[in-house]
């Protein structure tokens, strides 16, 4: 059974409402005007007769004592998390997200998706930070690239100016500083009309330490369980209808009244919750209903370090319902095999026998032993199961974890030769997963992207000290960028001039040229995990078949020699070729017999 959450306040026909039953007595003070709040036997405060108006300011107060907080439900908060709620008219946000040609959705499963920060995606309109609408003004290179849906870092809104979004505490609010709810529905619409779809990554098991006003409000958090941010989400103990209603309504709100694609829902694992329906598998259950309630496709991505496939199997099997998940394995195998990094959660991979497991087998660890948990840990995907497929597995090489968690936040290709990057790059563009591609890597981008806040003083100098002593004591000599300061945040904003130079250029040609060979052939489209194949030919050079398609990747100074007669389809790096073959230009060549040195080969068998 599902629940329907209720709506958000400025829906009600009432009026205003908070759920709040840690209260006696709530008072809501409305542009200045205080009144009192019903209590229901549930705990929900109300105010009947008294409808909401577009552009009102609102706070709650409980019990006649604290600060005026927020509401929960906000689907603006313009001074921050700390001051007043704005009502917005949902109705017209709705209007205003589907302007232009009507949006039907589109099935994402195997098509390229690209993960971006609104903060540094542009340099916005002051060169201070990036905006939804300053994001729309790079639609349209995305659309030339090949992208099928962006997918949005956190937008809910968090502390200060600048961050990543995962300390959010305003789950239903759009950031201020990215323009708003209005700011959101003109993006959505803007991509809508290019046919790209929009995905939002939410953080749904926390929230932030700064602005968090719902323990006060009622069991929204029980000890029962832990998470790395302190208690858990309740999911499962008294009072955890309301809350799961709670979240379950935000996700609405995105989906349905923002008209959304999708959203990848950040680290479900702590997602703590021994109900007889998981929370997850609810959420699922609700999305189907909402789909036929919108007549498109709505997607839920998972971020998960369980590493195992009934994440992505459906809940009528005992899954969890999810579409999608994250595949950090296939990341780890190409990462450390592409640039030899072995420490930390890197030192059980890099081998080319490991790198082969990940392309066909999504896990590494599925059951066996993980030296960095220190236990055995996964389950094994079943490369014939009907309950998923290998669009099931979103795989990358860069995201904002893998880029942004590194002491300097250096990107990946920073420390390679392009011709390894243009190899590791093939390797998931013309894999078996979802692939996804993280912001300007496409152009392999000089910026680095670092970790980022923006917190008050004395929780700022916890932050800073915090992530020095981390990687300090991770052996990192170098002093690591401090979050708190705004050159580490305008460091990190893209060059979009980079684009059209030198090997910049080039790289974006090589991306775009692997994007449209996934588009165009249909081997390179099959979800069906059986159809792919690895042979590793030497500890430097591995051979991924799908298909009658066959990328020939080198990472070894030495030649490399193609051990199937084909078609070149697409090449990055010099080529070895027959004493009388002769260079034709461009990608391919005849004569092609390899590579001489670093690089990768696309050639079509026959």
């Amino acid at each position: 059974m599902t629940r329907t959450p209720p709506p958000v306040s400025h829906e009600l026909a009432g009026g205003h409402a908070i759920w709040a039953p840690s209260a006696e007595h709530v008072e809501i003070r409305r542009d200045g005007e205080v009144s009192s709040l019903r209590r229901d036997e549930r705990g929900w405060h109300t105010l009947p007769g008294s409808p909401a108006r577009p552009g009102e300011r609102y706070a709650f107060r409980l019990d006649g004592d604290g600060p005026w907080i927020p509401d929960p439900r906000s689907l603006s908060q313009p001074d921050g998390v700390h001051g007043e709620s704005e009502v917005v008219d949902l109705a017209a946000l709705g209007a205003l997200a589907a302007e232009g040609s009507p949006w039907e959705g589109r099935p994402l499963r195997g098509r390229v998706l690209y993960e971006l920060h609104v903060g540094t995606f542009t340099p916005g309109p002051d060169g201070r930070g990036g905006t939804l609408d300053s994001a729309i003004g790079r639609l349209d290179e995305l659309v030339e690239l090949g992208v099928d849906a962006v997918e949005l870092m956190p937008l809910a809104a968090f502390p200060g100016d600048r961050g990543w979004g995962y300390d959010g505490v305003g789950l239903y609010a759009v950031h201020a500083a990215y323009g708003g709810p209005e700011a959101l529905a003109r993006f959505v619409a803007a991509a809508h009309r290019r046919g790209i779809a929009v995905l939002l990554d939410v953080v749904l098991n926390h929230l932030g330490p700064a602005g968090n006003y719902l323990g006060l409000q009622g069991p929204y958090f029980t000890d029962r369980h832990h998470t790395p941010w302190g208690e858990a989400v309740n999911l499962d103990q008294p009072g955890s209808p309301e809350v799961r209603a709670f979240l379950i309504g935000a996700a609405r709100q995105w989906l349905v009244g923002m008209g959304l694609d999708g959203l990848r829902l950040d680290a479900v694992h702590e997602l703590h919750d021994d109900s007889a329906l998981p929370f997850l598998a609810e959420l699922a259950l609700a999305v189907e209903g909402w789909e036929r309630e919108t007549g498109r496709p709505l997607l839920l991505i998972a971020e998960s370090d369980r590493n195992d496939p009934a994440t992505v199997s459906p809940v009528a099997n005992g899954g969890l319902g999810m579409d999608m998940q994250w595949a950090d394995d296939v990341h780890h195998g190409v990462h450390a095999w592409i640039t030899g990094e072995r420490e930390g959660y890197y030192g059980d991979f890099g081998s080319a026998e490991v790198l082969a497991t990940v392309l066909t087998r999504v896990f590494l660890h599925d059951g066996g032993y993980s030296s960095f948990r220190g236990q055995d840990w996964g389950a094994p995907v079943d490369p014939a199961s009907t309950d998923y497929d290998a669009h099931s597995f979103v795989t990358f090489l860069q995201d904002h974890d893998q880029v942004g968690n590194r002491a300097a936040g250096d990107r990946v290709h920073h420390g390679l030769d392009p011709r390894r990057h243009a190899a590791a790059a093939a390797l998931i563009l013309l894999g078996p997963g979802t692939p996804m591609l993280f912001q300007g890597e496409e152009w392999a981008a000089s910026t680095p992207f670092a970790y980022v806040t923006d917190h008050d003083e004395e929780l700022g100098r916890l932050v800073t000290a915090g992530r020095t002593e981390e990687f300090s004591r991770m052996g990192w000599a170098e002093e690591v960028p401090d979050p708190q300061d705004r050159a580490t945040f305008t460091a990190s904003i893209l060059r979009w001039e980079e684009r059209s130079r030198d090997e910049h250029a080039r790289m974006l040609v090589w991306y775009r040229t692997l994007i449209g060979l996934r588009r165009d052939l249909p081997a390179l489209r099959d979800p069906d995990l059986r159809e792919t194949g690895v042979e590793v030919l030497a500890e430097e050079t591995v051979l991924l078949r799908r298909g009658d398609v066959a990328v020939l990747a080198h990472r070894g100074e030495g030649s490399a020699v193609l051990p199937v007669a084909g078609e070149v389809l697409a090449r990055f790096g010099a080529p070895l070729r027959e004493a009388d073959g002769a260079d034709v230009g461009g990608a391919g060549g005849v004569g092609v017999t390899g590579l001489d040195g670093p690089g990768v080969l696309v050639v079509r068998a026959v």
